[in-house]
């Protein structure tokens, strides 16, 4: 204790130590080795060696560039279908939902208790030629008699939408939640009609928790494959799809270490770029 009185100057640094530490172990290493691997050479049978092998990254924008065009297109539009969805329930929780917030809130999360994979197999069945969901397309005519659902691009977006969803509605409502409703009164009180008042005052106040909800869907639908797999076919295949065959399937290591490495560059990129158009440094000043 008479150590860290003298030199309290030390004491941010303490605390930040474990988690800087976790981030070594878990993020800085593996990332190390990642871009190891992504410029290695050679076959599981004969092994990997260190080549400096930038053709790895060639390959990875050349041969599979629609499959990362179809997996941004995918992620973008069921976070889009997300925030659709979305705001409306958060905003009726937050001023709507009185003391059963918290009952409404756990139905939102009640889906994380199954497992990501039961949940998308459930999707399956749902969508499925023979479920109730086509059948009654089918009598409205909606679809074709012929007509399905399952293993088309609608129902990849679907169930990406669907699995990502709670990412999407949590930090819109804390965001909403904590906004201060006498200001909405103030615009009211000023001749500001619901909609100007909503407009003017609560959408932009509650904009750091569209921009964390949209990165927060957004960036890990990019990256999905199981909905993918399970929901459509190989013409739906994303990115993700590629690196898993590449990693369990193929085991050509390099490839799918450049390709991880592409997909996280493009997302890093596209948030930057998301970032500076939405101007976070006033959201979060």
């Amino acid at each position: 204790m008479a150590f860290l009185h003298r030199h309290r100057g030390l004491v941010p640094y303490l605390l930040l130590a474990p988690g800087l530490a976790w981030l070594a172990v878990f993020f800085l290493v593996p990332m190390y080795y990642l871009g190891d691997t992504s410029l290695q050479q050679g076959s599981l049978e004969t092994g990997y060696v260190f080549s400096w092998a930038w053709g790895n990254y060639r390959d990875a924008f050349t041969l599979y560039q629609s499959q990362f065009v179809r997996s941004l297109e995918y992620a973008g539009i069921a976070t889009v279908i997300s925030l659709a969805v979305s705001y409306p329930l958060a905003y009726w929780i937050a001023f709507r939902g009185g003391r059963w917030r918290n009952l409404f809130l756990l139905l939102v999360i009640a889906p994380f208790f199954v497992t990501y994979l039961i949940r998308t197999l459930a999707w399956e069945t749902i969508l499925s030629d023979n479920g109730l969901v086509v059948r009654i397309l089918r009598d409205v005519h909606v679809l074709a008699p012929d007509g399905r659902l399952l293993a088309t691009s609608a129902a990849v977006v679907a169930g990406i939408t669907y699995n990502f969803l709670p990412f999407m509605v949590l930090p819109l409502y804390v965001s909403l939640e904590q906004l201060d409703t006498r200001l909405v009164e103030a615009a009211q009180d000023l001749y500001a009609s619901r909609a100007k008042a909503f407009l003017r005052v609560t959408l932009p106040l509650s904009l750091p928790g569209v921009f964390a909800g949209t990165l927060l869907t957004f960036i890990p639908a990019a990256g999905d494959f199981i909905n993918a797999s399970l929901l459509g076919t190989p013409r739906q295949y994303m990115i993700g799809n590629v690196i898993q065959s590449k990693f369990f399937a193929i085991t050509d290591y390099p490839q799918a270490a450049a390709i991880s490495f592409v997909l996280m560059a493009a997302i890093l990129a596209g948030v930057l770029v998301y970032a500076r158009l939405l101007g976070t440094e006033k959201l979060t000043g």
